[in-house]
Parts: C-alpha cells; structure tokens; sequence
C-alpha cells in the first residue's frame, strides 16, 4: 500500500512536468502502471481473475 501523503501531492500539478509520476487509481503504486486502464499489473490481475474486466480472461493451461 503507498502512503496515503505521495497520492496527494502526485493530486497537484507538478512544478515541472518531468516529474509527474503515474499511480494506480485503484491502490495508489507507482511502478507498472498500464496507461491505457490507470491501474497496475497487480490490480489488473486481481481484476481479470475476479472477470471484472470485460474481454480479458485469466490464462490458464
């Protein structure tokens, strides 16, 4: 879980635009977050396992 104070200041604008930093919308991590669903591979694969996601299946073999 990330500290509840970095979810916040990511919130504002940075004071420079290099340091914006991508987090999950969901649990708030910082790394291996997919842009195109704002959220990280953990949360995704919860998400894909449960079937929450519409058109993504757990693979399984």
């Amino acid at each position: 879980m990330s500290r509840t104070c970095l979810v916040v200041k990511e919130s504002r604008p940075p004071k420079f635009s290099t340091r914006h930093r991508n987090r999950c919308q969901l649990c708030g991590r910082p790394r291996a977050v997919y842009r195109k669903l704002q959220i990280c591979r953990c949360c995704l694969r919860d998400l894909a396992s449960k079937g929450e996601i519409p058109g993504m299946t757990k693979a399984s073999w």
